[in-house]
């Protein structure tokens, strides 16, 4: 086996497979110091200023002359903001649709509203941070003896944040918020729903009642710490109400539904360098995979499709949809200089470890984890993902803040690559987490569901990593517990993104 990867024959740099001594060859010339596994080895020589490819793609330019045979990193690499001419619509490959009768299912639960979850959780939501130790106490009421009568309920989950006053009664970091409060709210994954405000808060359950439209049942509560008289009472009449909608819930059971009812949030964190070379394009292919069944993939991390926006664009099944992305570029390009900081802030220093030298090549890695086919939509934090197929919903690239937009716009399942190593879990919707390396998938198979590292140590191919990756979406939106779920992650994952003034 080469002891490089070369992604295409128009890149500069290859990839090292494992850590290379001095002197090793590589191509036409040889290593001039020790290259780490998974750093990049110029094959050419470089001027300052000469552009450095990978993936057929500009990820940085030469700082400095870097000779053949040298490592190509950080320290001779620098970044520039992207200018792209763009290109819109003109790489549309559309997924060959399979006849109704011959698509895959699943065992869901069907919900009045017609869409269908993969669990079936009573949710504590809170609006403000003052609330979160009631909601917290509640949950912490139900413990695996009481849950153990309601065998088709999956738990009592406190979903409780840090923000909700302090902050203005209207603009974007408002609207995302209440967004994400209705996401959960109406979640298909959630059985039962109880919010718990304090009373005086900026953002108050009423106004979401009102605004989207909620009324409230058996199967859906709210109540304010104030109104109620006190923490005590809340949290005691909390329980009252959570133990009277177990037994409804319970009445919840799975029945065979298409795959087109899965929406999957497609998620990286912990990247390295072989994110973009297995685990991402395995995910892009099961991506697919899910949209030819007439399901939904939503990508999201604004700012790790820098760099790779111009494919996205030309993916877009039109114009206004591109326009759209692009805008949320331009969005993020003056959010961080007005916070002094730099699209290149993000890699990570764990990122830059695994072999990462700048957000553009982290990007390309990360934009293919949604596959090939047309781009359907593009959507805001939190906002419900209205057109199937593969779309984009706004977010950062921290990834609790970004999976919990992903799953209030519908996400029903989570698959996350990981290069570094990741303990993530979300809920409602459960977490799969695909490792892109052996090495690290062995010492953390507590963690990873699949590895995909397989690819280049055993030579497994895209095609059948990414049907296994598919295989496991149908089977844990059945029931079957990922190793997230195991583990009992997701309880302190829900982290709404807070976007303008802390007042």
């Amino acid at each position: 086996m080469s002891e490089t990867i070369r992604l295409d024959e128009k890149d500069n740099v290859v990839t090292a497979i494992k850590t290379l001594e001095v002197g090793v060859a590589v191509e036409s010339t040889s290593t001039a110091v020790i290259i780490p596994r998974g750093h990049k080895i110029a094959t050419s020589a470089l001027k300052k200023g000469d552009a450095v490819t990978k993936y057929a793609q500009l990820i940085g330019y030469a700082a400095e002359d870097i000779a053949a045979g040298d490592h190509v990193h950080t320290h001779n690499v620098e970044f520039r903001n992207t200018q792209a001419e763009y290109e819109f619509s003109t790489d549309l490959r559309p997924a060959t649709p399979i006849a109704e009768a011959e698509r895959d299912t699943f065992m869901g639960y069907r919900r009045d509203s017609g869409k269908v979850g993969t669990r079936n959780y009573i949710a504590i939501i809170t609006s403000v941070n003052c609330s979160a130790t009631a909601a917290r106490m509640i949950a912490a009421a139900f413990g695996p003896e009481e849950l153990a009568k309601y065998p088709n309920v999956d738990g009592v989950v406190a979903f409780v944040h840090g923000t909700g006053c302090g902050m203005a009664g209207d603009g974007e970091g408002f609207d995302a918020l209440q967004r994400i409060m209705w996401g959960y709210a109406r979640h298909p994954n959630h059985a039962g729903v109880l919010m718990v405000g304090l009373g005086c808060e900026m953002n108050q359950i009423d106004w979401l009642l009102e605004a989207y439209g909620l009324k409230k049942g058996p199967l859906f509560h709210a109540m304010n710490i104030q109104d109620v008289a006190g923490l005590a009472k809340t949290v005691e009449i909390g329980i009252e109400k959570v133990r009277a909608m177990l037994p409804e819930a319970n009445k919840s059971v799975r029945e065979p539904c298409p795959v087109s009812e899965l929406t999957v949030a497609l998620q990286c964190g912990g990247s390295d360098a072989w994110s973009g070379i297995t685990a991402n394009p395995a995910l892009g292919y099961a991506c697919d995979l899910i949209v030819a069944q007439g399901g939904t993939g939503v990508l999201a991390e604004t700012p790790e499709i820098y760099g790779a926006e111009h494919l996205l664009t030309r993916r877009a099944v039109d114009r206004k949809v591109g326009d759209k992305l692009i805008g949320l570029i331009n969005w993020w390009e003056d959010y961080t200089a007005r916070n002094h900081g730099s699209m290149d802030n993000n890699p990570s220093p764990g990122n830059k470890k695994g072999g990462l030298t700048t957000i553009l090549e982290k990007s390309l890695g990360a934009a293919a984890k949604g596959g090939t086919t047309p781009l359907t939509g593009v959507y805001k934090y939190g906002e419900p993902v209205t057109a199937k197929g593969f779309a984009f919903m706004d977010s950062p690239g921290y990834d609790p803040a970004s999976v919990t937009g992903q799953i209030a716009s519908g996400s029903n399942l989570v698959c996350f690559t990981t290069g570094r190593g990741s303990a993530f879990g979300s809920k409602p919707a459960p977490t799969i987490k695909v490792a892109t390396n052996t090495p690290m998938y062995q010492k953390m198979t507590g963690d990873m569901d699949v590895n995909a590292g397989e690819m280049l140590t055993v030579g497994v191919s895209l095609e059948e990593k990414g049907r296994e990756i598919y295989e496991l979406f149908l089977r844990v939106a059945s029931g079957e517990q990922s190793k997230s779920e195991q583990q009992g992650l997701g309880d302190y994952e829900f982290v709404p993104w807070q976007i303008g003034a802390t007042m």
